[in-house]
């Protein structure tokens, strides 16, 4: 394909690169990426060994030497120049991401427009370092507070955001002084070597220290292992499961490492009966069938007023009849694959216990065979109707599949179930009642990190800080000040006088 050339992918790639160099190394295993698209063969990719992780890690330790000094806007302006290389990829990149993963073409394209975003709002950042001068109770003292680079940033990244996800961290670390190690999801390692390989043109012609941006394919039980117990590694941030997540963030503490984790989501909608229905639809349906169901920020459950649950069904199911479900690369279908046969073994299941727990498929549920289905990867997304304490509902299934529940009585009755779950990513209510709305945003509506509303669940600028708490982890990930994650804080204190006040009044003559 065009654009696998175009970005510098072979047939066979190695697992481990510098910025500059890419390692050699072949006996620890292979790689054999398919696409969920057609089931074909793309690329293999060799596993990287702990040795070179060992090696880039030792790279980045002496780039952040030299990294950390640069001036914070000089260190802008390498990042302006890698947003303009990924413009000039776009199409390319965002053609492999669909390709590998599996989401609709316009998705890939938006991912990588995401990218090339955080790239201009990280430009901006790197002159707004700011910190905050502080009233001494001293007489003749000054006192404020700043921020340093803080080293070497990991970044563990999933499957469905291949790319996106590691440039909201990078992008805003490297304009903080640090330098960047990335582990991608081995399920797609080749958009991370893309992207390595249109790194390496801004760091050759800007004489970049090598280790700046290193990346490392490998196994989690080695080089992954290695990453999470290594004190050089000041910071990682982990995108995927609560059970990956958790297991991190437990070995990282150990060694008083910082973590960002952006973990599960169990997302839901609130329709009251003051819902514009005509907003509404796009963003239910967009939110739960998007990406194949396969984002974090997806709509999991639909919580509908009892005075209008019928018709929202009956509207839903009429809108999910109309899905064009094939060929990602295709921009007049709706749905791609999901990510593999595993994760339609995973759908498969949770309709069976949703069903065993008393719930009803009213739509969809299958799994899609004959032509254009080969890769066996696609299935039609499914309506459910639930119970919100369903033990199925209470977890999160990487896959298209909307619960509908039922809420009697005000809202605060539907903010109740929606809070209901250990997960507190995205939230969102369609409501045109000012106290409604109100009420879902204060201390006492939604307990999630992004609330909404008249916006679906799916989907973020990445000017807002993204991130959200409870068992999705905790952390901000992308704008606002979430750069302050990636720096170390420092308070100073100066004494410009002849004496030395202590502070608190305490008195200790010599």
């Amino acid at each position: 394909m065009d654009f696998m050339q175009e970005l510098g992918i072979k047939e066979k790639n190695f697992g481990a690169s510098t910025g500059i160099e890419w390692n050699d190394t072949t006996d620890q295993g292979e790689l054999k990426i398919v696409s969920p698209v057609d089931g074909k063969y793309i690329a293999s990719v060799y596993l990287a060994s702990e040795e070179d992780y060992d090696k880039l890690v030792a790279r980045g330790v002496e780039a952040f030497k030299q990294w950390k000094v640069v001036p914070a806007p000089k260190r802008g302006e390498i990042v302006r120049q890698i947003g303009l290389q990924l413009r000039r990829y776009k199409d390319a990149l965002g053609a492999l991401v669909s390709y590998e993963m599996g989401k609709s073409l316009q998705e890939g394209k938006g991912e990588v427009q995401e990218m090339i975003d955080i790239c201009d709002f990280a430009v901006g950042q790197s002159r707004q370092l700011y910190g905050s001068t502080m009233v001494s109770e001293r007489e003749q003292h000054r006192m404020y507070d700043q921020y340093h680079p803080l080293g070497i940033v990991g970044t563990i990244t999933a499957f469905n955001f291949p790319v996106a996800v590691w440039s909201w961290n990078t992008m805003i670390a490297t304009v903080c002084g640090d330098t960047n190690l990335w582990k991608p999801s081995s399920k797609v390692p080749l958009t991370a070597i893309a992207v390595q390989n249109i790194l390496a043109e801004v760091i050759k012609a800007n004489d970049l220290p090598e280790g700046l941006f290193s990346l490392i394919i490998g196994r989690g039980s080695s080089v992954g292992e290695k990453l999470l117990n290594d004190k050089r590694v000041p910071l990682i941030s982990i995108t995927g499961s609560t059970e990956v997540g958790r297991r991190g963030a437990q070995i990282i503490a150990k060694r008083f490492g910082k973590s960002i984790l952006e973990l599960g989501g169990n997302n839901a909608i609130i329709l009251t009966p003051n819902a514009d229905l005509k907003v509404a639809l796009p963003a239910i349906v967009f939110g739960a069938v998007g990406t194949a169901g396969q984002r974090c920020t997806s709509t999991r459950r639909l919580i509908i007023h009892e005075s209008i649950y019928d018709k929202i069904k009956e509207t839903i199911v009429k809108a999910y009849s109309g899905l064009k479900i094939g060929d990602p690369l295709d921009e007049n279908n709706h749905v791609g694959p999901l990510i593999d046969t595993i994760a339609v073994g995973e759908f498969k299941r949770a309709l069976e216990r949703a069903e065993d727990e008393g719930g009803s498929v009213i739509c969809g549920g299958e799994v899609l065979e004959g032509e254009g289905y080969e890769s066996g990867c696609y299935v039609n997304p499914a309506v459910v109707e639930a119970e919100n304490s369903y033990e199925i509902v209470q977890e999160e299934t990487f896959a298209p599949i909307l619960y509908l529940i039922k809420y009697r009585g005000d809202v605060e009755n539907a903010i109740e179930l929606h809070n209901c779950v250990v997960q507190g990513l995205s939230s969102a209510i369609f409501t045109q009642n000012l106290l409604e709305a109100e009420e879902f945003l204060s201390a006492a509506g939604s307990d999630c990190g992004i609330a909404n509303v008249n916006i679906g669940t799916s989907g973020a600028e990445i000017g807002g800080a993204f991130g959200g708490e409870k068992e999705t982890g905790g952390g901000r990930e992308s704008g606002s000040d979430a750069w302050k994650a990636y720096m170390r804080r420092q308070t100073n204190t100066i004494n410009y006088g002849r004496t030395l006040p202590l502070a608190q009044g305490i008195k200790f003559d010599i």
